[in-house]
């Protein structure tokens, strides 16, 4: 073995593998990292010195960790660009116009065998578990949720993840009629407004005397 090769990093991509072998380098790294330390922990400069390449280079490939977290799990839509799309909208149709988006992508046949494979994942337990959440609710929920300027916002987040992960495992996973059968158009005429409720609408009355949650 040449002295070269003895100094390598052990899974440092050779330069002669090209861009298409550091980019895959990236992505084991990034498996790896997101699956030991859950999306928020992870981070890109420890991604890039996992897969032994500059952090320079994780950028050269991935928008950041929300497109590079996507590549990962090849998943089948983009949640974090969501929020383009819903906040286009009137803010009182919030709710609904998320519902729509994400039904309307995975009932793409192809689209929809995808996300059975990461549902699989997130309903196993894990490490899985954990990043998708993570991903779903800092990408997507905990942002629209603090656009309600309410101090419960996290719990907001929480609470429209949890009402659209179980629209999606019931329609895509379980395959539960009447819901799987059901159009987009009418699931989101339906569940929209809870959505819409959990993210922005004001506080419930206080309990026994206590102060309104959010304020």
């Amino acid at each position: 073995m040449s002295e070269l090769a003895e100094r390598r990093r052990p899974g440092r991509p050779r330069k002669e593998r090209g861009g298409a072998s550091a980019r895959s380098a990236i992505l084991r790294a990034a498996a790896e990292e997101f699956a030991e330390r859950g999306y928020e922990a992870a981070s890109l400069r420890a991604i890039a010195r996992r897969a032994g390449v500059d952090s320079a280079l994780v950028h050269h490939y991935f928008d950041g960790k929300s497109d590079l977290f996507a590549a990962t799990l090849e998943a089948p839509l983009r949640p974090d660009r969501v929020l383009d799309v819903v906040l286009a909208g009137p803010r009182e149709a919030v709710g609904e116009s998320l519902v729509r988006y994400l039904l309307e992508r995975l009932d793409d046949e192809r689209a929809s065998r995808r996300m059975l494979v990461i549902l699989r994942t997130v309903l196993g337990g894990g490490p899985g578990t954990r990043m998708v959440r993570e991903f779903l609710v800092r990408e997507v929920l905990s942002k629209l949720a603090a656009l309600s300027d309410r101090s419960d916002a996290d719990l907001r987040a929480e609470l429209a993840a949890a009402q659209l992960v179980g629209l999606i495992v019931t329609r895509y996973a379980l395959r539960v009629e009447p819901i799987a059968g059901a159009s987009a158009d009418e699931l989101a005429r339906r569940v929209g407004p809870v959505v819409q409720w959990h993210l922005f609408a004001d506080p419930l009355p206080p309990l026994d005397g206590a102060a309104p949650a959010g304020e």
